[in-house]
């Protein structure tokens, strides 16, 4: 990998007495490349694991994703034993209004993606959306896993 050199006698091989040769002035990008490949390999198996989550087993659905924004969405969990999170941090339910009009005062989008456990009683997961709007989220989105029946009469 070091600098070659042309010769000024056209390039036959051989080399006249007392004549220098130039450095040669073209780049190698064989190493560019080999570094660039490395680390597109490295993020594309680092970024599944960038995800924030909380491990809940999410119901299935047949409903499409919902499109992207370009702010990080606020992800409020609701694990199998009851327990409330925004993003990972454990939340009190006495303080959880509070916290998310905080949350709310800080954001431009008021798009909040709900996540529950199947196991969580249907009225727990209610009391957390009416939480969520008094907080000043009004923009709610269910997050399910897809899989599950459609009800179209088409089976799954």
């Amino acid at each position: 990998m070091g600098a070659g050199t042309i010769q000024k006698d056209g390039g036959s091989g051989r080399r006249r007495r007392g004549k220098r040769s130039l450095p040669m002035s073209e780049i190698n990008v064989t190493p560019f490349v080999d570094v660039m490949l490395v680390l597109l390999i490295i993020f594309m198996v680092a970024a599944p694991l960038l995800t924030v989550g909380v491990p809940v087993e999410l119901p299935k659905t047949a409903a499409g994703a919902l499109p992207a924004d370009q702010e990080e969405p606020l992800t409020v969990t609701v694990t199998a034993t009851g327990a409330v999170q925004i993003q990972t941090t454990e939340v009190e339910r006495d303080a959880l209004v509070q916290r998310l009009r905080a949350i709310a005062a800080e954001r431009d989008s008021d798009r909040v993606f709900l996540r529950a456990d199947g196991a969580v009683p249907y009225a727990q997961v209610m009391e957390v959306m009416g939480a969520l709007n008094a907080g000043g989220f009004s923009n709610i989105g269910l997050v399910t896993d897809i899989g599950g029946p459609a009800l179209d009469g088409e089976g799954q």
